[in-house]
């Protein structure tokens, strides 16, 4: 499952008025350089509840005092393909009325919609970020490296005069159990949920082609959160993507000095500190990265792919394997190991890596096709 993506190329009130002094991330912001957004950019509506989502909770969960609990029982309607019916995509990201619309989403939309209603309900939220392998899919020549979101519902202890159901914690999790066994959290302001959910948008802008609609979003995840490196990181993506190599460099460097160890980061700078000419800088910085990461994301992927074109079927399964050993829930890699299989004659492998493509696809597009071809493998082994 997949909540966000980090591009690589992953008030006060007083007695008079009186001019903010700019803080370090305002100095990376360039409005100039870019056309007004072709559609809202606002975190207020990202938890708003619609009417929709009211009057389904007056009508479906009802009155619940004296029964289960309100965690439990938004739990149960989340669980109950009978009630809200909902289903993982990750085409795009929707904030809480858009997916209760869809009843789709990525993780991070349904943690949206879930902490919606649980505020509704007047239940406790939490949200941790959870971390598990990394995950890595990419778009033409956008790479995106791919976290994990949940919440815990309910708080601890309960104060006199509460429900006593306030006191149990449920956590609500949109990933299958096995993938977060011995998983490291840390907890989350409800900021930082709004910096993700912009950067997602952010990110989805760009390789949709609209930079200009992208540097809004990334700017409001900077804006929601300056702690957010991500942000800052997706930023300068789209400032590179436009040309500008200062903005640009600016953003990846103030990631950098966040994060020292930010491999996407050091992998966006490095070539743009090349371009401005600053190249002791780039070879440090690639030669860092060359030691701290010598196999980058897809590298095993791509060499698997060049096998298959010359003809080398059984290097190509090797080479598919060993990028599948380091990202096992890429369905893109179980395909393509499924291809290789089927030409070394080795069919039902074949068609297990084909089931597992489908089974981790993360849209419904994508789990169509692999489904199409799954039938069409086992119809012709039929006959």
């Amino acid at each position: 499952m997949r909540p966000w993506a980090i591009l690589l190329l992953a008030l006060a009130l007083g007695a008079c008025a009186a001019t903010p002094t700019p803080g370090p991330s305002d100095r990376l912001f360039a409005d100039r350089l870019f056309r007004a957004p072709s559609e809202p950019v606002d975190a207020s509506g990202v938890f708003a509840v619609s009417a929709g989502m009211k009057d389904y909770l007056a009508t479906e969960i009802g009155d619940i005092a004296g029964g289960k609990g309100r965690q439990q029982t938004l739990v149960n309607a989340l669980r109950n393909r009978g009630q809200l019916r909902l289903e993982y995509d990750a085409a795009f990201t929707r904030n809480a009325a858009e997916a209760f619309d869809a009843r789709t989403g990525n993780c991070l939309s349904l943690v949206i919609m879930t902490a919606a209603f649980a505020k509704e309900m007047g239940v406790g939220v939490r949200f941790q970020n959870v971390y598990v392998d990394e995950n890595w899919s990419r778009k033409d020549d956008l790479y995106f490296s791919v976290g994990h979101v949940n919440l815990t519902l309910g708080k601890r202890p309960p104060k006199l005069g509460t429900r006593l159901d306030d006191g149990e914690q449920l956590t609500v999790d949109f990933l299958p159990p096995p993938d977060l066994r011995g998983s490291r959290w840390r907890v989350i302001e409800e900021k930082t949920v709004l910096a993700m959910y912009m950067n997602n948008r952010a990110a989805e802008a760009l390789s949709a082609g609209r930079a200009d609609d992208a540097y809004w979003f990334a700017r409001e995840a900077i804006a929601q959160d300056p702690d957010f490196v991500t942000a800052y990181n997706t930023l300068g993506v789209i400032y590179h993507r436009r040309g500008h190599l200062e903005e640009a460099a600016r953003s990846f460097s103030h990631a950098l000095d966040r994060e020292p160890r930010n491999i996407p980061v050091m992998s966006n700078l490095a070539p743009v500190l090349a371009s401005l000419g600053r190249l002791d800088e780039s070879r440090a910085i690639a030669s860092r990265l060359a030691r701290l990461e010598p196999d980058p994301p897809f590298a095993f992927f791509d060499r698997g792919k060049a096998a298959m074109r010359s003809g080398d079927f059984r290097g190509a399964r090797d080479l598919f394997e060993r990028e599948l050993d380091r990202a096992p829930y890429n369905h893109e890699f179980h395909y393509w190991l499924a291809l290789a299989l089927a030409q070394l004659g080795e069919p039902d492998k074949a068609r297990r890596h084909l089931a597992l493509a489908m089974e981790n696809s993360t849209t419904r597009k994508d789990h169509d096709i692999y489904a199409s071809k799954l039938a069409r493998i086992r119809s012709s082994s039929v006959h």
